[in-house]
C-alpha cells in the first residue's frame, strides 16, 4: 500500500456526512422525526469546519517544513538537468 499524508479536513468532512447519513436513515426507520431541512447545517457546518481543519493542517505543515514539494527555484532530484 502507497503511503500517503494524513488530511484531517477529509477526516472531518467524512465523519460529518456520516452524521447527516445517520440522521436520515433514523428518520427513514422511524426511530425519530427530522424536518427536511435540519441537514443543510450539518452539512454546511460540517464542510466549513472540514475546510478550516484543512488550512490549519496546511499551515502546521509549511511551518515544520514538512510540505514535501520543492521550492520553485530549487531543481528536483529525480530530474534530469
Amino acid at each position: 500500500m502507497l503511503r500517503h499524508r494524513f488530511q484531517p479536513g477529509r477526516l472531518v468532512a467524512g465523519l460529518f456526512l456520516i452524521l447527516a447519513g445517520v440522521v436520515y436513515a433514523g428518520d427513514a426507520g422511524g426511530l425519530w422525526e427530522t424536518p427536511w431541512f435540519a441537514v443543510i447545517p450539518l452539512v454546511a457546518g460540517g464542510l466549513c469546519l472540514a475546510g478550516a481543519v484543512g488550512v490549519v493542517a496546511q499551515a502546521v505543515r509549511r511551518r515544520r517544513g514538512e510540505s514535501g514539494a520543492a521550492a520553485p527555484d530549487e531543481p528536483r532530484p529525480d530530474l534530469p538537468r
